[in-house]
């Protein structure tokens, strides 16, 4: 009898909507790859139709200190999928930290004061209302976790685990399609105490390389959770994912990525049939910007400060007093040495004109 002939099966594979997902997602989140390979499954494992019934997609924990990019991937996880940053359901938990607060999530119960007045925040329609049929999904994401009520950790856990919620009306909600993610600062501390002050990775006590860095930087942030949330709480997490600090050279595509969003943010507000206006930033002024944008404690978000005060604002008073625009111009922001406006700590701005374009056949 003859032997079938066995296939080696690639289970590694994406598919073609995942394989977007992906590209699109590490296009604009600088690091954090542990993250976005767990999304990017999880969005794999919906699209074969492989996702439990019963239960969440999936629920992500994502801790590390502040500006490494947490909220971040959720948002652009939203605006990939439903071409909108807030195509979402997100919860603050700083603005529910007492227990009577939880009435804003599922509404009052009857006979409450102001029972028909409180329109609950997690309704089936409000879950729904990004949806379409070839994407049967939502994403819900509870922002700083560990700020929020007891009352609110008692909530997740018939969310996280069944995926299900009771309203104050006896309605019942389903999480079966969500996405939940829950951001924490929780080991903030613990993993900048493991790097150096200021730049760097490893302190002398770690010479062994990144790699162990790494695991102790992971350890230290997941202890510190452990410590805050109860055991049966933690249970009902899929993933625990830990965003580290950036590194210079990623602060390096970080900025990148903002320098990109000044240039559109330039794009969108010019005029109808106004001259085109193009920002250029110097090796040195690229330097100056992370210079003061760059700081362990606040990551990326210390950097977005630095533009708003170093380049946009300088930029808006440019163009408020039609210093430029009149023409297609290339502005170009330097941090010359020696100069008044390096004394005061600013950048230096020319404007040249743009070569016209050439003419087709020239």
């Amino acid at each position: 009898m003859a032997t079938a002939a066995r296939i080696v099966l690639n289970p590694h594979r994406r598919s073609q909507p995942a394989e977007a997902l992906s590209t699109a997602l590490r296009e604009r989140v600088v690091g954090q790859p542990e993250a976005l390979e767990r999304i990017v499954d999880t969005f794999q494992t919906l699209l074969a139709g492989l996702n439990s019934r019963q239960r969440p997609l999936a629920n992500f924990l994502l801790l590390g200190p502040t500006g490494s990019g947490k909220t971040h991937v959720v948002e652009v996880l939203a605006e990939t999928l439903f071409h909108h940053a807030h195509a979402l359901i997100k919860v603050d938990c700083a603005e529910f930290q007492h227990s009577h607060e939880i009435a804003k999530l599922v509404g009052s119960p009857p006979g409450y004061l102001g029972h028909r007045e409180t329109h609950p925040v997690f309704t089936q329609e409000a879950l729904e209302q990004y949806q379409t049929p070839e994407l049967p999904m939502n994403i819900v994401l509870f922002d700083e976790i560990e700020k929020a009520s007891d009352a609110v950790w008692q909530l997740l856990l018939g969310i996280l685990d069944k995926g299900t919620l009771t309203l104050g009306d006896n309605r019942r909600v389903s999480f079966a399609r969500s996405m939940i993610f829950l951001t924490s600062n929780l080991g903030a501390g613990e993993m900048q105490s493991l790097l150096r002050p200021g730049f760097g990775f490893a302190p002398a006590s770690l010479e062994a390389g990144p790699a162990r860095l790494h695991n102790r930087l992971d350890a230290a942030a997941t202890a510190a959770a452990r410590r805050k949330f109860s055991p049966e709480f933690f249970n009902r997490l899929d993933h625990v994912v830990v965003f580290h600090p950036l590194d210079p050279a990623q602060l390096e595509r970080v900025l990148d990525l903002e320098l990109a969003a000044v240039q559109s943010r330039l794009d969108d507000s010019r005029a109808p049939n106004a001259p085109a206006l193009r920002i250029e930033c110097t090796p040195r002024a690229r330097a100056k910007l992370l210079a003061d944008g760059t700081n362990v404690a606040y990551g990326a978000r210390h950097l977005k400060r630095a533009l708003e005060r170093l380049l946009v604002a300088p930029l808006a008073s440019l163009i408020a007093t039609h210093q430029v625009g009149e023409r297609p111009e290339i502005l170009v922001a330097d941090f010359a040495a020696g100069s008044d406006a390096q004394a005061a700590g600013a950048l230096v701005f020319t404007a040249a004109s743009a070569a016209p374009a050439r003419a087709r056949g020239a």
